[in-house]
């Protein structure tokens, strides 16, 4: 029986807490795995990416890996929210080198698988709703904003999309080593976003209509920026519409009883001992296998891990009865032969995801050995038909420009060899009465002048006569 402080303790946390019912159609991450085993894919959520899909874990989904840069991933869920009231709860861890970069968006589009895919602020056109962006804006440690969009801003078009937000706080979210929590609320009077239980903006100004898609996209530079998703969880206070089931699955009871335990006398410690093995007992019958307790506390929803739900220890000089004794060791040796099959499940399913990745990274490796091989075959192919080509033109002009040469010698000679014969004859012809007429014209005159001298010297001599 509790005691009236354990039972104020557990109403007050439960009227602290409210009446939310988590929405599983759009919510992952709250069990022990986000994807059922043996499945590469996450219940009603799609994974987008460019050039590659996001790498899916067990517990994560790498948006964009340490390497190499240029990354995009996205998922989306594929049922719209139906509600007006909602929580939305996302865990993330972001890792890279000391000047890494890139950028994680949180959505509540209309049809954000379509028109949205896997771009973020600043590469996304028109869209319809919110966008919650973490990023290094303005070289600074890391800053949270909030932009909405009613369909009529292009903001892949704007000249400066930073001036849209309507809100902003500073967060340093790079390297931490551990998750960080972005929770936003959703009511009729305001809207509000926390990170890591801190307050970062909120406004009595925003009212989202339902139908609209949750969605986690990210984006890598080139010296990239590792984004993780551990979780999206998705609360509201109706349990009414569409697939819901309550968080108020809380061990509080549990803790209470324990608490107390440690306080009471040795034969109430025995039977509240036996009863919390028996309420243990009974929640692993009702509840599904693999499946954690959800609480909510701080730091949001979280689920308890298989391997906290441990034993208490207790002293030797408490367990008086061989009964005692028996249920103590029955329980414990139940306990680790829980633990035993949880280890072994989680060994084989190592192995199964080795031996798949093994082969995935054998047929990736022999495709582009494929891909190579024939690639480099039809280049070389189609280098030497090219140099094949090319060896016959250049004969082929060669030839041409010794048959040109030979026309244009034989050209060359058969008219200077005319035009030599031309000449000749016409200097033959030409050349021989020359000679001669001036040969008779130089003999003539010698013998004029000779003919002239004779007569001057006769009228000399002969005798004058005077009248």
């Amino acid at each position: 029986m509790r005691s009236p402080s354990s039972i104020a303790v557990l109403v007050a946390s439960l009227a602290h807490a409210q009446a939310q019912y988590l929405v599983n159609e759009l919510s992952f991450g709250f069990g022990t795995r986000i994807s059922p085993e043996g499945q590469q894919s996450v219940p009603n959520f799609s994974l987008q990416g460019r050039p590659n899909v996001p790498e899916l874990l067990s517990n994560k989904i790498i948006l964009t890996p340490p390497a190499p840069g240029n990354q995009r991933g996205a998922v989306w869920a594929d049922k719209s929210l139906p509600h007006q009231n909602w929580i939305a709860d996302v865990d993330f861890r972001a890792n890279g080198p000391e000047r890494g970069g890139g950028n994680l968006n949180i959505w509540l589009v209309r049809d954000g698988a379509h028109n949205v895919g896997s771009g973020s602020i600043y590469t996304v056109g028109k869209f319809e709703g919110l966008a919650l962006v973490i990023d290094q804006s303005g070289g600074s440690g890391g800053m949270i904003r909030g932009f909405l969009n009613d369909g009529t801003t292009d903001f892949q078009k704007h000249h400066n999309p930073d001036n849209l937000a309507f809100g902003h706080c500073q967060f340093s979210y790079r390297n931490l080593g551990r998750p960080s929590q972005i929770k936003m609320r959703h009511s009729e009077s305001k809207f509000v976003v926390e990170v890591d239980s801190h307050l970062c903006f909120e406004s009595d100004k925003i009212r989202l209509p339902s139908g609209y898609n949750f969605g986690i996209t990210a984006a890598s530079a080139e010296n990239p920026d590792s984004f993780e998703v551990f979780k999206l969880v998705v609360l509201n206070d109706d349990n009414n519409h569409g697939s819901t089931s309550s968080y108020h699955q809380t061990n509080h009871g549990q803790n209470q009883d324990q608490n107390q335990n440690q306080n009471q006398n040795q034969n109430q410690g025995q039977n509240q001992g036996h009863e919390n093995n028996n309420n243990q007992q009974a929640g692993q019958q009702q509840k599904p296998p693999h499946q954690g307790k959800l609480t909510f506390g701080r730091s949001g929803m979280v689920v308890d891990d298989p391997f906290d739900t441990v034993i208490p220890d207790q002293q030797a000089e408490k367990i008086t009865s061989s009964k005692a004794q028996f249920e103590d060791l029955h329980n414990r040796l139940q306990s680790v032969n829980h633990h035993l099959s949880s280890i072994f499940r989680a060994v084989s399913q190592v192995n199964s995801i080795g031996e798949q990745r093994h082969e995935e990274v054998s047929t990736m490796l022999g495709e582009l050995k494929g891909l190579i091989t024939t690639k480099v075959d039809h280049r070389c192919d189609a280098l030497e038909s090219k140099l094949a080509n090319l060896e016959k033109e250049m004969r082929s002009l060669r030839n041409e420009l010794a048959a040109k040469l030979r026309d244009s010698e034989n050209s060359i000679k058969y008219h200077v060899s005319d035009h030599h014969e031309t000449l000749k004859d016409t200097v033959q012809k030409h050349a021989a009465p020359g000679h001669t007429r001036l040969i008779l014209v130089i003999v003539g005159g010698q013998l004029l002048l000779a003919a002239g001298y004779v007569y001057y010297k006769r009228r000399k001599s002969s005798p004058k006569k005077y009248l």
